[in-house]
């Protein structure tokens, strides 16, 4: 699944949108922006976090942290971060390679308004050696996401 996963969501969604794979591993915000020659901040990293009893996942730039009480306010609840194993699970991507696109389940997808600090962004396309570059607003709109402010401020 993963990139496959990936692929066949931008070949119906965004055919305009090209993956780019590396031979380098961009499984970690530092590696990508490396590979990417990119700030830290223009990769989108995404995290699969469970509120009560549903799972989300929330786009924000890499070198942001979340704010739980910013994150609690606007979520209702409490979140947790999930495990490997049910990273996995729920949405069919590699830690290191979660993206936003292409996922194994329907998922709820908010995206930080720190995002809009830049033109172009890179979240994972479903491996540990893929990504996108796209405006975050695109992003949103692709995958549904809700905008909300959950970082502490950088």
């Amino acid at each position: 699944m993963s990139l496959e996963s990936v692929q066949q969501f931008f070949a119906e969604h965004a055919p305009d949108i090209e993956i780019i794979e590396t031979p380098e591993s961009t499984a970690t915000v530092a590696l990508a922006a490396r590979v990417h020659g990119v700030s830290a901040g223009q990769i989108a990293k995404t995290l699969s976090l469970k509120v009560k009893e549903q799972v989300v996942l929330i786009v924000t730039r890499g070198d942001a942290r979340l704010d739980n009480r910013k994150l609690k306010a606007a979520l209702g609840a409490k979140a947790r971060m999930l495990s490997v194993d049910e990273v996995v699970n729920w949405t069919g991507h590699p830690v290191g390679g979660v993206s936003p696109f292409g996922l194994e389940n329907p998922l709820t997808v908010y995206c930080d308004i720190s995002l809009r600090s830049f033109d172009e962004v890179l979240p994972a396309a479903g491996s540990v050696r893929s990504a996108v570059r796209i405006s975050p607003q695109r992003m949103a709109e692709l995958t549904h996401a809700a905008w909300i402010d959950v970082c502490e401020a950088l």
